[in-house]
């Protein structure tokens, strides 16, 4: 089967890194649409032997991009198309059914209480644009349970949403000693600190800012803060107002997140909101113990299937409490993978996913009469 996955940029986020590996683990033939700007997902998929197809397009009205990706999936002969991303699922859904191209299915990645993608769920006609948009496909995948049950209040009919998780690549991600070495005396961190990080976007909505001033009121520790974004300049000032400099360090966007992971002691997300919380389930697998404040993929398992982690209020002395529990806890040292994370491994959620494409591609085959089937 050939599947075109379209989405709306290539950097180092969630959603792009989802893409990367569902075309490496997926056993369809794949290439992938980008809608605006490459970014470091691209080269890694180019590295990867995937085709990129850089649409360029410049803005949510711009008709000469719609029209670019019209031709692409008509001249690529496509089988399905598979859309990531709010812009991606508007454009990537109307143009496969202008381009005539059999099936279409989205993930919904992005789906918040309050936020889609940084757009407040309340601006006027979002929802309305949203559910026609949906509309367009043929189906959706919810990449929890949480963001299901979203979907199902904004007005999708539950027989048009399946369940199917982010995945992560646990081998790769599994502790390794020299990797903690190697990423530590890159950074500049001591060998012997001990290291409390984060890894994400920079953006208001994720609360890095919480992370930081729960450092303030652990002395003795060094912050490792891994990604880049437009609230990176008020870290950089937040750190030096605290007088963390010396502590703190922000290493802007990374892709090696196996090496970052290992260099940390415990992981921290003070994000309130996540439709998955997949920066949490990579630093699970990594070993770590984990304090966050929401993680839909950790919140529908049993709590023995995640030990060491906990939830916690978005607040810096809770943070920092937090944090001091989950160092002393002897068996944090050991690195061991939680149990949930086989439930996500990128294997697994690939299989799930050509499982769907299959039941797309049969769906319109006409029933054999009755008395005409049977074995020659």
């Amino acid at each position: 089967m050939r599947v075109l996955h379209v989405i709306t940029g290539l950097g180092a986020g969630g959603a792009e890194q989802q893409v990367r590996l569902l075309c490496r683990y997926s056993a369809a033939d794949s290439e992938v649409a980008v809608l605006t700007g490459r970014g470091v997902v691209a080269d890694g998929l180019v590295d990867d032997g995937v085709p990129v197809h850089a649409i360029g397009m410049r803005g949510n009205r711009d008709l000469r991009g719609l029209v670019r990706l019209v031709r692409l999936m008509r001249g690529g002969r496509f089988d399905l198309v598979h859309v990531h991303l709010f812009r991606a699922q508007v454009h990537g859904r109307l143009a496969a059914r202008l381009a005539g191209v059999p099936h279409v299915i989205a993930t919904e990645h992005s789906l918040g209480d309050r936020l889609l993608e940084g757009r407040p769920t309340g601006r006027p006609g979002l929802r309305a644009l949203y559910r026609a948009a949906e509309l367009l496909g043929d189906h959706t995948v919810a990449v929890s349970a949480t963001t299901a049950e979203r979907m199902r209040r904004w007005g999708v009919p539950a027989d048009r949403i399946t369940v199917v998780p982010n995945g992560v690549e646990a081998e790769r991600l599994a502790f390794r000693p020299d990797l903690r070495r190697s990423t530590r005396a890159e950074l500049g961190i001591p060998a012997d600190a001990r290291v409390v990080g984060t890894v994400g976007r920079l953006v208001p909505t994720k609360r890095v800012d919480a992370v930081v001033d729960a450092l303030a009121l652990l002395p003795e520790t060094v912050g490792l803060v891994v990604g880049t974004g437009p609230a990176e300049d008020e870290l950089r000032g937040q750190v030096a107002r605290l007088g963390l400099g010396g502590r703190v360090v922000l290493a802007g966007e990374r892709t090696d997140v196996p090496g970052v992971l290992a260099a940390m002691d415990v992981f921290v997300s003070a994000c309130p909101e996540e439709t998955y919380g997949l920066g949490v389930v990579e630093a699970v697998a990594a070993g770590l113990p984990v304090a966050y404040a929401a993680c839909p993929a950790l919140e529908e398992h049993p709590a023995d299937r995640a030990p060491r982690t906990r939830r916690v209020a978005v607040d810096a002395a809770a943070i920092a409490a937090a944090v001091t529990e989950l160092a002393a806890d002897p068996a944090a040292a050991a690195r061991e993978p939680a149990p949930v994370v086989e439930h996500y491994d990128i294997r697994r959620v690939a299989a799930r996913l050509d499982e769907e494409y299959a039941r797309l591609g049969r769906a319109d085959r006409p029933a054999v009469p009755a008395g005409e089937g049977g074995t020659r």
